[in-house]
């Protein structure tokens, strides 16, 4: 009787553990923002204000299955995709904290494919960062009026979601693309490019 007991009580510690309430869903705040259709711009959180940049330094959090299966996740998609291809204020990369989402997913432009086409990464992480570096002039959409010279691999690795089977993936990436994936997942992380840039 007591072991069963015992291991009830663990059964029910890792099932009260494992339910993480808040973060399995989009909360009412991040709803909001995201809205309920359409492919309209957001709102793009920058540096010069106080409340934005405090946000932007934040931690975001992985997406869960139920959010990527649901109708705001394919908002979301579409309307970072408006945005950051605005052309008034063009872009080729944008991570969803950028729009007021603490959450990782980043849209990346892919020079390195025909078309240059725009592709959504979920949950993605850098593996590998390769040791030869390449130095180039960066700007962003959450700094506005501002651009310098950073130094990134050259080479990465990036380890993401796959939005079909929820499977992970992986794909390596050189070049100038490789540097938008870096630069994106920094946001994912609180990081801006300006706290790299070169003296």
């Amino acid at each position: 009787m007591k072991t069963r007991h015992a291991l009830w009580g663990v059964f029910v510690l890792l099932t009260l553990c494992s339910a993480r309430p808040h973060t399995s869903y989009f909360n009412r705040k991040e709803r909001a923002l995201i809205g309920g259709a359409g492919d309209s711009l957001m709102r793009v959180w920058q540096t010069t204000d106080r409340r934005d940049s405090l946000f932007l330094r934040t931690l975001s959090r992985p997406l869960s299955r139920k959010e990527i299966r649901s109708p705001y996740f394919e908002t979301l998609k579409r309307r970072m995709l408006c945005t950051v291809r605005d052309t008034a204020h063009p872009g080729v990369g944008i991570a969803a904290p950028q729009v007021g989402i603490g959450r990782c997913l980043i849209a990346v432009q892919r020079f390195d494919k025909p078309g240059k086409p725009f592709e959504f990464y979920i949950n993605p992480r850098l593996v590998y960062r390769s040791g030869q570096q390449q130095t180039g002039r960066e700007g962003c959409l959450s700094v506005p009026d501002r651009a310098g010279s950073v130094s990134r691999s050259a080479d990465i690795v990036v380890r993401y979601l796959d939005e079909a089977t929820l499977q992970e993936r992986q794909d390596t990436v050189s070049g100038y693309t490789a540097v938008i994936f870096q630069h994106e997942t920094d946001h994912l992380e609180g990081i801006l490019y300006i706290d790299k840039l070169e003296k």
